[in-house]
């Protein structure tokens, strides 16, 4: 069932720019469907900087949805940009994929053991999963098929006809410097460096200029296939155009409204597309934006070919816990489908629907993701009880489905820390993990362990990908007698007492009780007493008692929260490592 959207009663940034764009769109071309677009180049793997291009338009583009509109998201795989590095550490490539740089990316073998026919097709597909996972619709367009087939050939003669004021717009910013690599505040689109990086003020390639004049089109050899070429001259009145390649040292003659083999240079391709695809929102990123880059130089060349600069914010920098910016130039960066691996795609969306385009964040592989979740759980909590504030529902509601209906989820979403300590402590058990987690709740326990998924199969990913091995959970195979015959008579009266409470207790809320209970009566108060109720040394006491359990159960001086550790071990076995 669709999801009814409470546009009007919202304030969230997704609603008001949908206000925007329905609004400009009703402007500018009235009684056609609404057009946001996104581009991305499988220059390498798309990281979770690129999804943010997606993410954006995505969203307002599903509100727009939402409120009875007729959409179009496309999503351009600059696919015809140049190959420009060999990615480090991406497997089944070597070095010898050098030989390639300066071909389309769809001229480059795949990565050996693929079943894709190229290096962008490789790296789409795996993009295309995950967008598909996400719930993420959209009408995909291949740069490669769009210029070789012909589609543009009517934009390029015109860009070739008024490359004078093309290059009169460019000109203006040619001197002046590009902004420091660490002011870039955003994943590095490929797209930004596509082609020969050449004297444009952001460093990217804004055409070749030489004897024979200014020309925004770069043909890829028809003896290499690179684009090391520049144009030597060419003829407005019969297009025909002579260019060399000074990789190879071949040269021809073509006539241009033939000829099919190269592409305008991306200052000049983003806004014919524009025009060409009526775009009406568009996001960018942070250098995208500054002066002489693309989005700015764009807005005055798409007049050029008839059209206007697409509404759209700048959005900021994607982060991952702990690691460095991202480059899809380089390999080892997360993608969509490394979190996907983790964290199921309500939180994956929430985490993007949740932040102002312009408001960076962090995406956790660490400890972090379990807070994370906690978050998560805490809202979804407040929204089924309405105590939710009007933009967190609004959030919540772009997380877990779209306007076709909601994404599928997890029948019973257990805490995801709880989750992640049984799979840690049960090493892939599935039996042992549906046995703990049946006593979480017995009054209400599973009936099979597809009632956890995928929350549970995300949390097992987690525990066996990204938590070192050194902070594992090992439960000690014997009892650590020394440490036993050690105890004073303080520390084996509350090893008697959590003993005798064991049985009555077997539940997750009841050993949390009991576990924190122990300290308190032993200090003379009782079990129930809360902590306004109680001296400060009884948390100094707490602390004491739970390294004393997990010395005695993994050896550590922590691990997994107590009550869930102390399931998973089983009642008869902790009693056998407490020396009963």
């Amino acid at each position: 069932m669709p999801i009814v959207a409470q546009s009007t009663e919202t304030t969230d940034w997704v609603s008001r720019f949908a206000d925007e764009v329905i609004e400009e769109s009703e402007r500018r071309a009235p009684g056609k469907p609404v057009v946001v677009a996104s581009g991305l180049s499988p220059s390498g793997p798309i990281h979770l900087g690129n999804l943010r291009e997606v993410m954006t338009p995505h969203l307002v583009a599903d509100e727009v949805r939402r409120r009875g509109h007729r959409v179009r998201h496309l999503i351009s795989w600059d696919d015809y940009d140049r190959y420009r590095k060999v990615p480090a550490d991406v497997p089944g490539v070597d070095k010898t994929w050098s030989e390639h740089i300066g071909k389309p990316l769809t001229s480059v073998p795949a990565p050996k053991g693929s079943a894709h026919p190229n290096w962008a097709e490789h790296f789409k597909a795996a993009m295309v999963e995950s967008l598909a996972e996400m719930g993420v619709e959209f009408d995909g367009i291949s740069q490669t098929a769009q210029y070789t087939s012909g589609v543009y050939r009517e934009q390029i003669l015109h860009a070739m006809k008024h490359r004078g004021d093309i290059d009169a717009i460019l000109g203006q910013y040619r001197t002046k410097k590009a902004p420091a690599k660490k002011q870039q505040q955003k994943p590095v689109d490929e797209a930004e460096l596509e082609a020969a990086e050449g004297s444009g003020a952001a460093g990217e390639d804004d055409g070749s200029s030489g004897a024979a004049g200014y020309f925004p089109y770069k043909p890829y050899c028809g003896n290499c296939e690179k684009d090391f070429t520049t144009v030597t001259a060419y003829d407005d009145d019969s297009t025909e155009l002579t260019y060399a390649c000074t990789e190879c040292g071949f040269s021809e003659t073509v006539r241009l409204n033939e000829f099919n083999r190269g592409k305008l240079v991306w200052k000049v391709d983003w806004p014919m597309r524009w025009a060409y695809e009526g775009v009406i929102f568009e996001p960018s990123g942070v250098d995208h934006s500054s002066p002489g880059s693309s989005f700015q130089v764009g807005g005055q060349i798409v007049g050029i070919f008839g059209g206007e600069q697409p509404i759209g914010p700048m959005y900021a920098f994607v982060g991952i816990s702990g690691m460095a910016k991202m480059s899809s130039s380089k390999g080892g960066v997360p993608t969509p489908g490394d979190a996907l691996k983790i964290m199921e795609p309500q939180l994956l969306r929430w985490l993007y629907a949740r932040r102002r385009p312009n408001q960076s964040f962090k995406i956790a592989f660490d400890q972090e993701i379990q807070r994370l979740y906690d978050e998560w759980d805490r809202l979804d909590a407040k929204v089924d009880d309405g105590s939710a504030l009007p933009g967190d529902v609004a959030a919540h509601s772009r997380a877990v489905g779209t306007a076709d209906g909601e994404l599928p989820r997890t029948p019973r979403p257990l805490p995801y820390r709880t989750l992640a300590s049984v799979a840690d402590i049960t090493g892939g058990h599935t039996d042992q993990a549906l046995r703990i987690l049946s006593d979480l709740d017995p009054s209400n326990p599973l009936g099979s362990l597809d009632e956890a998924r995928p929350r549970y199969d995300k949390a097992e990913a987690w525990i066996n990908n990204h938590v070192p091995a050194d902070q594992r959970t090992i439960v000690r195979a014997e009892p650590d007698a020394e440490l036993l015959k050690s105890l004073d008579e303080q520390g084996q009266r509350s090893l008697r007492l959590l003993l005798d409470g064991l049985a009555a207790n077997w539940s997750l809320d009841g050993l949390t009780h009991l576990v924190y209970g122990v300290p308190k009566v032993q200090a003379g108060f009782s079990a129930d007493a809360t902590p306004k109720e109680l001296p400060p040394e009884i948390k100094t006491a707490q602390r004491s008692f739970f390294a004393l359990l997990y010395h005695l159960l993994v050896g550590r001086d922590t691990g997994p929260r107590l009550p869930t550790l102390l399931l998973a071990v089983g009642q008869d076995r902790v009693r056998a490592l407490l020396g009963e």
